[in-house]
């Protein structure tokens, strides 16, 4: 009976240390376009950098979340997004844009809610440049073992299935759309670059309801020479923010090696410490289990021979039972362990904006700070472009002081 216990307990112990894996992540096919689109319906896509998701006072000790680790994702997740969105050929240009106050046609914007190599969660949510949300929506899926082998297919991100869903929902919603909504969202955000750079002029070129949802009043004369001059303007701010784009891509590509080593260290670390947890409770408890069975059995056997065996197993039980609560108490302190490995692993990253160089009226200007500041910076500089070209100084709201130190010209 003893025997046929401790056998009992030992596949307790063994079915309840292992923890099942998904070996094949599912997948989404991502829709590509079959002929080039006409150009007069392409929208221009603007990704904003995600928000990280993290508490004001996160604790990675306790939430396993780094720092570290999200300040690269807002970038990277953000930049690998609009590849996707490239590669599906629906789109006009498709940019990382520092903040939503770029001027762009549709507006992406989200935020991380869980990322740890094994799971990626995004919460996702789509403007037009009238303001009209289009749609929230929540993003997730489960990585497999097959994600991170040396075999998979390199240029899909373990995390593909997500981006893929999200441009394949982005593609259906505006296929949904009237043609003529879709060229009033081009002819919006003209206007909307119009009327910052010139309030006077074009301020009531739209109109906006209650919620802030803009409706074309009046469209200018495509003879006016105001219109080919703000056109040329918009170029350059176009320009500027391709040049933010290189920093993304240099950025998104310099990571790449070690964010992809994080995340399939971090996924068979979230994996083990999952399984160095289960089996230490199991082990704890089975433990406690055979050493009170052992020490409460009776060696009632009339044979001496008997005796001895049961003695024996009794022994046997008792040392098991001792072993498998140190073993649990160890595997406990494993478990610490490779968390912290994690943590070490999300200590190496970090993102600085590099300076941006642009040129005004034939002069060198440095711009410094993050990449959002160094845009707010560049929006101002385009306004003394325009009031440059036309004489026309609009009355401006100096507010708050500049947060980015722009250089005196070096050129």
């Amino acid at each position: 009976m003893m025997t046929r216990t401790l056998f009992v307990l030992m596949l307790l112990v063994l079915s309840g240390c292992s923890v099942n894996e998904i070996v094949t992540a599912e997948e989404t096919k991502l829709v590509v376009a079959e002929a080039p689109p006409d150009e007069a319906m392409l929208l221009d896509i603007g990704v904003v950098e995600f928000r990280s998701g993290l508490a004001g006072k996160n604790d990675p000790d306790k939430s396993g979340i780094f720092g570290e680790i999200r300040d690269a994702e807002v970038r990277y997740l953000a930049y690998h997004l609009k590849t996707t969105l490239q590669g599906a050929g629906h789109w006009g240009a498709v940019r990382v844009i520092p903040s939503r106050d770029a001027f762009t046609d549709v507006t992406i914007s989200g935020e991380i809610k869980k990322s740890d190599g094994e799971f990626i969660e995004l919460e996702v949510t789509v403007h037009d440049s009238a303001g009209n949300r289009w749609y929230s929506e929540d993003y997730k899926t489960q990585t497999g073992i097959s994600s991170y082998s040396e075999s998979r297919d390199k240029r899909q991100d373990p995390y593909q299935k997500v981006f893929n869903d999200i441009a394949n929902d982005l593609q259906a919603y505006v296929q949904s759309l009237p043609p003529k909504s879709v060229s009033d969202i081009r002819k919006v955000t003209e206007l909307r670059f119009f009327a910052d750079m010139s309030p006077s002029a074009y301020g009531e070129h739209l109109s906006f309801d209650n919620d802030g949802v803009a409706s074309i009043t009046r469209l200018p004369a495509e003879n006016d020479p105001s219109v080919a001059r703000l056109r040329q303007i918009r170029e350059r701010d176009r320009l500027v923010v391709d040049t933010l784009n290189e920093h993304y891509a240099n950025f998104y590509y310099g990571i790449a090696i070690p964010y992809h080593s994080w995340r399939k260290t971090a996924r068979e670390e979230s994996v083990n410490y999952r399984q160095v947890k289960r089996s230490a409770m199991m082990q704890t408890l089975i433990g406690a289990v055979v050493l009170a069975s052992s020490l409460a059995y009776e060696a009632n056997s009339s044979s001496y021979s008997n005796r001895q065996v049961q003695r024996g197993l009794q022994n046997i039980g008792i040392a098991q039972g001792l072993d498998t609560m140190v073993t649990g108490i160890t595997r406990r302190k494993e478990a610490a362990m490779h968390r912290e490995a994690i943590k070490e692993l999300s200590e190496s990253f970090g993102a600085e904006a590099a300076p941006m160089v642009v040129t005004v009226e034939g002069e060198t200007r440095r711009l410094t700070g993050t990449a959002a500041a160094q845009y707010e910076s560049w929006r101002r500089l385009l306004k003394q472009i325009y009031e440059a070209e036309t004489g026309f100084v609009e009355t401006a709201d100096n507010g708050d002081a500049d947060p980015v130190r722009i250089a005196e010209p070096t050129g």
